[in-house]
């Protein structure tokens, strides 16, 4: 029993941190972009800007088109 008088007061201190730590996260922002780490990954190190998923349902014209063809 005296064992309890210790172990619910440090219970209901640790809960009290982790609300705190949840409240502090929250507010720091840690929350507002859950989607763009995933989708980081996907594109190139050299496109700072992520603009590959835009142009993704555009056609892109060759970059090299030869030479014209002969009638």
């Amino acid at each position: 029993m005296p064992a309890l008088y210790v172990m619910i007061p440090a219970a209901l201190l640790i809960v009290a941190i982790a609300v705190y730590i949840f409240f502090w996260a929250v507010d720091s922002g840690q929350y507002d972009d859950l989607d763009g780490p995933a989708h980081s990954i996907l594109f190139d190190d050299q496109d700072p800007n992520h603009q590959a998923a835009l142009n993704e349902g555009k056609p892109t014209p060759p970059d090299d088109q030869g030479p014209p063809p002969r009638a």
